[in-house]
C-alpha cells in the first residue's frame, strides 16, 4: 500500500474526528482514481480496526438511480459499517440518533439484509436471496467532508463511502417457506419519507437499480476487483441505497417512513 494512501487515510479520518471539512481530493490530484480510492479506504479499515472497532457489513451507495445526475456519481460504491456506527432500533415509536459528530449529514431510507452464508460472485438474484435471512428497514445517515455535496466518485469511496451511522429495525426472517414471496415482494414496493410529520418525498424499489436485489448484486459482483475485496460473511448485514433522495437533516427534526408492500416495521428517528 502506498505511503500517502496511508497518509490521506489518516488525515480522512482525523477530519471525521472534528467534524471538518476538506477540497475534494480530486481537486488536489486529477489523478485520484477509483482504484486509488479504494485503496485508501482498506486503509482507513486498517487503522479502524486498530484502534478497536469492528468491521459488521457493507453499504452499497449511488444504487438510486434518479439521484445520479445531481451528484454527478453515475456507478454503486460500497464501503464498510461498524459495530461503532450501526444498531437496531428494536422498539416501536420514536427513537433517538446523535449525529452531532457527522459532517453535513444527510439522511436516506433504505432496504437492509443481514446474510446467512457467503455471497458468490455471479450469483441470480434468488441465489442471493437464498443467502439472506434477514430483512428491515433503515436509515442511513450519510456524511461528507466535502463543502456542498461537491465531489466525484473516487472521492466518496474514500471517506467512508460516505457512511456516517446507520440505524435499522429488527430484522424479519427470511425462510424456505416465504423466500418466494420476498422475492416478489423486493421488486414491487414503495416508501413514503417524512420529517416532522409533513411528507417528504416517496421512492420505490425499481430506484436502487431495480431493487434491492440488484444493488447487492452490484457490490457482489464488484468487490472482488477492488483493495476493499474480502467474503461477505454470515451475520453481515448490507444496507442497499436510498430509495428516495438524499435530504439535509439537523438536530431536532424527527424524520419517520411509510412503507408498502413489504411485512416490515417502519422506523422513526428523532435527532439530537
Amino acid at each position: 500500500m502506498r505511503d500517502d494512501d496511508v497518509a490521506l487515510a489518516g488525515r480522512l479520518l482525523d477530519l471525521a474526528g472534528r467534524a471538518g471539512s476538506c477540497p475534494p481530493l480530486t481537486d488536489e490530484d486529477a489523478g485520484f482514481d477509483l482504484a486509488r480510492a479504494y485503496q485508501v479506504s482498506a486503509a482507513i479499515v486498517e487503522r479502524r480496526i486498530a484502534r478497536g472497532e469492528r468491521p459488521v457489513g457493507w453499504k452499497i451507495g449511488f444504487t438510486n438511480r434518479t439521484i445520479w445526475d445531481q451528484y454527478n456519481v453515475h456507478a454503486p460504491i460500497w464501503g464498510p459499517v461498524y459495530d461503532t456506527t450501526t444498531a437496531e432500533v428494536m422498539e416501536p415509536g420514536v427513537s433517538t440518533c446523535d449525529i452531532s459528530r457527522l459532517m453535513e449529514p444527510r439522511i436516506e431510507p433504505e432496504i437492509v439484509f443481514r446474510i446467512a452464508s457467503p455471497l458468490p460472485a455471479g450469483a441470480g438474484e434468488a441465489e442471493l436471496l437464498a443467502s439472506i435471512d434477514g430483512v428491515a428497514l433503515g436509515f442511513e445517515l450519510v456524511q461528507s467532508p466535502f463543502p456542498g455535496w461537491r465531489f466525484q466518485a473516487a472521492d466518496t469511496v474514500a471517506a467512508f463511502a460516505l457512511h456516517g451511522l446507520l440505524r435499522h429495525r429488527t430484522f424479519v426472517p427470511v425462510t424456505a417457506e416465504n423466500r418466494e414471496a420476498w422475492l416478489a415482494r423486493l421488486c414491487d414496493f414503495t416508501l413514503e419519507l417524512f420529517r416532522d410529520g409533513e411528507r417528504i418525498d416517496g421512492g420505490n424499489s425499481e430506484n436502487v437499480l431495480g431493487g434491492p436485489l440488484s444493488a447487492l448484486k452490484a457490490m457482489v459482483d464488484g468487490l472482488p476487483d477492488t483493495e476493499l475485496a474480502r467474503e461477505i460473511r454470515a451475520g453481515d448485514v448490507v444496507t442497499t441505497g436510498t430509495l428516495t433522495g438524499a435530504f439535509p437533516v439537523a438536530a431536532g427534526e424527527t424524520w419517520s417512513t411509510r412503507v408498502a408492500g413489504l411485512p416490515l416495521d417502519d422506523i422513526t428517528l428523532a435527532l439530537t
